[in-house]
């Protein structure tokens, strides 16, 4: 075999590797790359409930610590959850905490979201999801499920299902992270 057909199966080779890698990365990207602690945030689209629905993306609470919060209206733990959401969003807002809740609520259920916000008294940030991109990006499992994100885009703590976000490890967690400290949770 002369050097040049030896060059020619090398490349054949590594074309066909870089063809699987590729192939395996799409087909098993979730269980390659986990959405967990420590990792980078993955890109979120929603929209605004008011008349304009207007695209918000993580590039919008750049520099921010944010609460990432992904519920629906029909989720019962998720109602048990938001008082405590909003009791954290009225302490720690102020000092720079972005609470962010997408609903992945069906298209067209806009106005029950609404409802829902002024029933449960809500003031932090709602967002709509109704393609659900924001399930699939963040690997959900279940509702809810929330992200805190560090400044650096990093997440910092991931809960599966209703917590008490007013419990004295989440408020504690966010009092390092908002001062600028670094907490691994």
């Amino acid at each position: 075999m002369t050097a040049r057909q030896q060059w020619s199966v090398v490349g054949a080779i590594i074309l066909l590797l870089g063809v699987a890698l590729f192939v395996a990365t799409r087909m098993l990207g979730d269980e390659l790359f986990p959405v967990s602690v420590g990792s980078d945030a993955p890109p979120l689209r929603a929209v605004t409930l008011d008349s304009t629905h207007r695209v918000k993306t993580l590039a919008d609470y750049k520099g921010r610590v944010v609460l990432l919060n992904v519920w629906a209206t029909w989720c019962e733990p998720c109602r048990e959850e938001m008082p405590s959401i909003e009791k954290l969003h009225r302490e720690f807002g102020p000092q720079g905490l972005s609470v962010v809740a997408v609903s992945l609520d069906d298209a067209g259920t806009e106005s029950h979201i609404r409802d829902f916000v002024k029933q449960y008294g809500l003031t932090f940030e709602i967002l709509h999801d109704p393609s659900q991109v924001t399930k699939k990006n963040y690997q959900l499992t279940g509702f809810p499920e929330t992200f805190i994100i560090g400044r650096e885009g990093k997440i910092r703590r991931k809960v599966l299902g209703a917590a008490d976000w007013s419990s004295e490890s989440n408020r504690t967690l966010l009092r390092e992270l908002l001062g600028g400290t670094t907490a691994s949770r």
